[in-house]
């Protein structure tokens, strides 16, 4: 690649990268599923999970290195998330059963769920709060920040926003929480991960194909920070022809994962030794260079007369039941994105001046 594309393309992921960071609580409460707590919360930084907590542990729990040292420094605030981890497991069981009477329900699933938070922008100190609900799948009740009163489409919903619209200090107490108290704790999440991550994790590359007749995909993962290039060369050209680039996706340790697929329909195998997969990292001088080498391939893919049916048939189960737990995972996840609060419960994050206190991380 031609020095000043690199130096484009570096100054191209620095640039447009999104300076609005992000504290989001996603609260999930069910009834009718076996297998699954009634209650769920997950805290997450930049759409990045860095706190769990269920019906079953009822602890919070820090998910990320960082978060780890901040319980350390500041006990009295994990045992706050935690207190209301319990409190509002309680408070939304009881709304949930509250929900299925209201509506004349009785056996099946149901859903109950909350999204709550805030975005701040580090550059134009822009704050914007949030809080909504969904239930069953569908937007039942908003909070409007701007007139501090809750709005809904649903008509069944009409009688509980009365209700919750007639509880100004309920909504006062919100609206600190969110434009004060969330962007507080979300600055100093980010001093926290910012003092912890302030390091260069270079990558693992792997060569990976699914048939002998499909593209080859050049794999990096568990690189940090996320602003990296990877692309195929040849002849010490980069390559833009039979050339497809996956997004960068995150990790559950906090690191990322990228990858870069070539199609090799029309190349021939003595040609195979011309190309090669680069990967560069911001601020890392050195890049990591994979020759396309058939020895180096992974793949799943055996000769049809070489695969026993034994194994075909586990792999046929096996998928089944991936494919069971996806549709699952989707299931739950796509209605994280809406939220509902039903009449004189207490929101989850509704602070009381004494747990602010004890809780406060400034």
């Amino acid at each position: 690649m031609k020095t000043m594309e690199l130096v484009f393309l570096l100054i191209f992921f620095s640039v447009t990268h999104s300076v609005r960071h992000s504290l989001t609580y996603l609260l999930t409460a069910s009834s009718g599923l076996q297998t699954f707590p009634e209650f769920v919360a997950v805290s997450m930084i930049d759409e990045v999970e860095v706190g769990y907590c269920d019906s079953n542990s009822k602890r919070a729990e820090p998910k990320q290195d960082w978060v780890e040292k901040l319980v350390k420094d500041y006990p009295l605030h994990s045992e706050w998330h935690t207190d209301s981890c319990v409190s509002n497991y309680l408070i939304l069981k009881a709304n949930i059963a509250e929900l299925k009477q209201h509506f004349n329900q009785t056996g099946g699933v149901y859903i109950l769920q909350e999204m709550v938070g805030c975005e701040w922008d580090n550059e134009t100190k822009e704050v914007i709060g949030f809080d909504q609900y969904g239930y069953d799948g569908e937007d039942f009740l908003v909070f409007d920040l701007k007139t501090l009163t809750w709005i809904t489409s649903k008509p069944q919903a009409v009688i509980i926003k009365y209700e919750c619209n007639s509880d100004k200090a309920g909504s006062d107490n919100l609206k600190n929480f969110l434009i004060n108290i969330c962007p507080q704790w979300l600055k100093k999440y980010l001093d926290y991960r910012k003092n912890s991550l302030m390091r260069t994790d270079l990558p693992s590359v792997s060569l990976l194909q699914k048939t002998p007749s499909s593209p080859v995909s050049c794999h990096a993962t568990g690189f940090y920070p996320y602003r990296a290039v990877l692309f195929w060369r040849k002849d010490g050209e980069e390559l833009y022809e039979d050339v497809e680039h996956g997004e960068i996706l995150p990790n559950h340790d906090g690191t990322f994962q990228m990858s870069v697929d070539l199609n090799l329909s029309s190349v021939t195998p003595e040609d195979w030794r011309r190309y090669e997969c680069v990967f560069l990292l911001s601020g890392v001088k050195d890049d990591i260079v994979t020759k396309l080498d058939k020895a180096m391939i992974r793949t799943n893919w055996v000769s049809p007369s070489e695969f026993p049916a034994g194994p075909v048939i586990g792999g046929v189960v096996g998928l089944l039941l991936l494919l069971a737990v996806c549709i699952t995972g989707v299931f739950i996840w796509r209605r994280k994105n809406n939220g509902f609060r039903p009449a004189n419960s207490s929101y989850m994050l509704s602070l009381e001046s004494s747990s602010v206190r004890d809780a406060d991380l400034s």
